[in-house]
């Protein structure tokens, strides 16, 4: 398998951000990482090797991406709309500077595909929402789509709330973006197992509005059995890649 570790400047985080791509061609997917996760996670837990058969077949590629979540959502020290702005700042390194980097890199100007476990999940939902001419594929895998969890009840603070997937989609219903929604390949999966309860409320949350808003998506329950864990999310990844037929 090819692996390359890369890095490029982010004049919108005013530092140098690491990438690795793991993969020859296909579609890129964009990973984000669960919290606290670096750029090494995807593949330190497993999940590049779970999905190498797909991967070496060149069906896809991915780019796993460093996070800032200690500086946004998890930091507990700063005020909620300040964990938001340094969201967003995140938001224009991944649109305008990543992506015209992946871009460049693998010659693949078409929609890509994002993806995460856990914290990941919420940003590969929430950037899909947020960019569906950017991203026409998602698989999130645990996430908790309230950014209640993050940051508690936050009034009208509408930088919060465009962050808020389980809050903003019920309001979005501007055509450009639900007809994009409609064409997408969208799976969201949780377990019922052990430590995902934080995640339900926000999955049936969304579940509902996706079945009001008429918009095709897979919301895949697994059992009771099934955690909060990397090794579910090493099953899981690799079965719905091959559900997508790619």
């Amino acid at each position: 398998m090819q692996v390359e570790y890369l890095n490029h400047w982010s004049g919108h985080l005013n530092r140098d951000m690491k990438l690795n791509h793991y993969g020859h061609a296909g579609m890129p997917v964009v990973v984000f990482a669960s919290s606290g996760g670096s750029h090494n996670e995807y593949a330190d837990f497993g999940m590049v090797e779970a999905c190498s058969a797909f991967i070496e077949a060149g069906k896809i590629q991915f780019f796993t991406l460093s996070s800032v979540d200690s500086e946004s959502w998890l930091a507990d020290w700063k005020s909620p709309h300040d964990r938001a702005t340094m969201h967003q700042a995140y938001d224009r390194y991944v649109i305008e500077e990543a992506i015209p980097f992946i871009k460049h890199h693998t010659g693949w100007f078409d929609p890509m595909m994002t993806t995460g476990c856990s914290m990941g999940a919420y940003h590969a939902l929430n950037f899909f929402l947020n960019h569906p001419d950017v991203f026409s594929k998602v698989i999130a895998l645990s996430g908790v789509y309230d950014a209640r969890f993050f940051v508690g009840e936050y009034g009208s603070d509408e930088a919060i709330y465009q962050h808020s997937p389980a809050d903003f989609i019920w309001n979005q219903n501007d055509g450009w973006f639900i007809d994009r929604y409609r064409q997408a390949d969208i799976i969201v999966c949780t377990g019922l197992g052990a430590w995902e309860q934080d995640g339900l409320p926000s999955f049936y949350t969304l579940k509902e509005a996706f079945d009001h808003k008429n918009i095709p998506a897979w919301f895949a329950e697994w059992g009771q059995d099934v955690a909060h864990d990397w090794e579910w999310w090493r099953k899981q990844m690799p079965y719905f890649l091959n559900e997508l037929n790619l």
